[in-house]
């Protein structure tokens, strides 16, 4: 279990964009969920399965897959470290669409501190 310091200390030291090498460590149900991704962190990593290559499930990274991750998101209910690939092998094809959608704000928040609300994803 952690506890709520250790979750604040995870939450707070992240920045929006900050790069971690990660090893994928469960693809749980391929095309449907996303993948998990040990960061080196007491709390888990996951890559969302909008942020995938969509429709290539063969392009999805597999257990094992070492890469650079970028931090997305910090789950505000749940201690979990939410990435994005920064591979563009292993990100969906329309990044740039998906971000002038549903996250514009983007570009400006990188390299600021997960603190506070955190941004939605769909």
């Amino acid at each position: 279990m952690v506890t709520e310091a250790e979750r604040e200390r995870v939450q707070g030291e992240p920045r929006f964009g900050q790069v971690f090498t990660g090893t994928v460590v469960r693809v749980p149900k391929p095309g449907a969920i996303g993948v998990f991704v040990d960061i080196g962190l007491s709390v888990e990593g996951f890559v969302d399965v909008v942020l995938l290559p969509r429709g290539r499930i063969e392009d999805w990274p597999v257990e094992g897959t070492v890469t650079d991750f970028e931090v997305w998101w910090v789950h505000s209910d749940h201690p979990q470290v939410r990435l994005k690939p920064s591979d563009p092998q292993y990100l969906c094809e329309d990044f740039a669409d998906f971000v002038a959608r549903y996250r514009p704000t983007w570009p400006a928040e990188i390299g600021k501190a997960v603190r506070g609300p955190r941004p939605s994803t769909p």
